[in-house]
């Protein structure tokens, strides 16, 4: 858990805190939140968007009270795109300055737990660094900004107690856990870094779980059509995943449920749309050519790689890759280098490298590109791309895993841990044009993989 109130305590001496006020929902802002709602079938999930849009507009107002030189972003909400509104409940995709704000309509705050959606929590694309509760008395036609808590505590409290979501994709939070003085809410919005709070990071396994929904939703239409079974009774959690985080599948989802495409439609534009997603991110590319220059791409920071800085060389240096300090990426990767190096391997000094963690099965992976120019032949400008695959630390690569690159179709190299062989990393290094494309694929004795978008090098 972030700690960041022991580093703020002289400014809340000085912070002119008011009591709780409920404030006035104008007949605008309720009209508003019924056009909103309009656009939702379900009619539970209908009664959820308008008194979460009242939610949003009692914020809004709070928030130009209280303190109006935070600026803030509405535009993306979820409110305003009914395909989300439709299947994820509150308001996600609120901007507050450089934070991230998710807002959640209840009613009085004397539950004990509080029930926020796993989707906002779980996953990477509407996590948030504040979840705030707003109290909404739609008879009164008033509502309060009651309380809220940060990420980084509520998956403290996951650990803590080792909290497990509900079947029907909901965490139960204990209230305790809440700050019920929201103007301490606006002292973090003005104070605070954005990276006081991390939130996690996007995965590269979404490609190959996309191409696997495609039949399951296909027969599934005639229930999801309906639209009056909830989600989760229908899909499991790990396919529900990939529907939540596609745009193009809400879209679809939500036109087949308000009847806005016919039925010979249905699953002709399911397939067109899955193939036209899965061909759109696989046509994009981690471009490491940037890393020379320090530099990389939003694209390739959203699928969680980590940019390194430029590594020390020292000639002769006897490091053992296997001896060094895995706590430590860019440690590690010194070492590896110099083992390389010292292997008579040619690394020149301008190489640059990112890494990556992620899980493949049971298996917690570390993954490392270097890249770098090579000397021109005549007019041909070529490239060098190293991958370097070992294991987090604790761990270790498991029996028969296998390191492959493509250059589209052709394998161009591949590695395996041969069995007792004690591997600690598998190494594989190919060269090309500065307009050729190098796919890198991970593979498990068992056949689970993970296929990464193509490394390509635009300097």
């Amino acid at each position: 858990m972030t700690n960041y109130s022991n580093n703020l305590n002289n400014v809340l001496l000085d912070f002119d805190t008011l009591p709780i006020e409920s404030l006035p929902l104008e007949q605008g802002q309720i009209e508003q939140a019924i056009k909103v709602s309009n656009n939702i079938v379900n009619e539970q999930k209908q009664w959820d968007t308008y008194i979460n849009a009242l939610a949003l507009f009692a914020f809004e107002s709070w928030l130009d009270l209280r303190a109006p030189e935070l600026q803030i972003n509405s535009n993306k909400c979820s409110i305003w795109q009914p395909s989300y509104a439709n299947v994820i409940d509150g308001v996600f995709n609120l901007e507050v300055g450089q934070f991230k704000l998710f807002l959640l309509a209840v009613g009085n705050m004397t539950d004990e737990f509080v029930t926020i959606p796993r989707a906002v929590v779980d996953l990477p694309e509407y996590a948030a660094h504040f979840y705030v509760l707003v109290n909404v008395q739609e008879e009164q036609e008033e509502a309060t900004v009651e309380s809220f808590v940060s990420y980084s505590q509520l998956q403290s409290q996951i650990e803590s107690v080792n909290l497990r979501p509900q079947s029907d994709w909901t965490y139960d939070f204990s209230g305790s856990w809440f700050d019920r003085e929201p103007d301490n809410l606006l002292l973090y919005l003005k104070c605070l870094e954005e990276k006081a709070i991390a939130l996690p990071q996007l995965t590269t396994d979404r490609v190959a779980k996309r191409k696997n929904i495609q039949i399951e939703l296909e027969s599934l239409i005639p229930q999801l059509q309906l639209g009056k079974t909830p989600l989760w009774e229908i899909l499991d959690w790990d396919t529900a995943i990939v529907l939540l985080t596609d745009s193009q599948l809400l879209g679809w989802l939500y036109q087949i449920q308000t009847g806005k495409t016919s039925v010979t439609q249905k699953v002709t534009n399911i397939t067109r749309q899955l193939a036209e997603t899965g061909q759109n991110l696989t046509n994009k590319a981690i471009n490491v050519g940037s890393w020379l220059q320090n530099e990389m791409d939003e694209f390739t920071q959203s699928l969680a790689w980590n940019l390194l800085p430029a590594p020390t060389f020292a000639l002769g240096s006897l490091r053992s890759a296997t001896l060094t300090n895995k706590e430590s990426p860019a440690e590690e990767l010194e070492a590896i280098i110099a083992q390389l190096r010292n292997s008579a391997i040619a690394i020149p000094v301008e190489t640059r490298g990112a890494y990556q963690d992620f899980d493949l099965g049971t298996n917690p992976l570390r993954l490392y590109a270097l890249a770098w120019t090579v000397e021109e032949q005549g007019d041909i400008q070529e490239w060098s791309l190293l991958m370097v695959l070992g294991s987090q630390p604790d761990h270790q690569l498991p029996e028969n895993l296998r390191l492959q690159i493509k250059e589209q179709n052709t394998v161009l190299d591949e590695k395996v841990v041969q069995p007792d062989s004690g591997d600690s990393y598998l190494y594989s290094r190919v060269i090309g044009t500065w307009d050729e494309e190098f796919s890198v694929t991970v593979i498990l004795a068992n056949g689970e993989k993970l296929v990464l978008p193509s490394f390509s090098f635009a300097p």
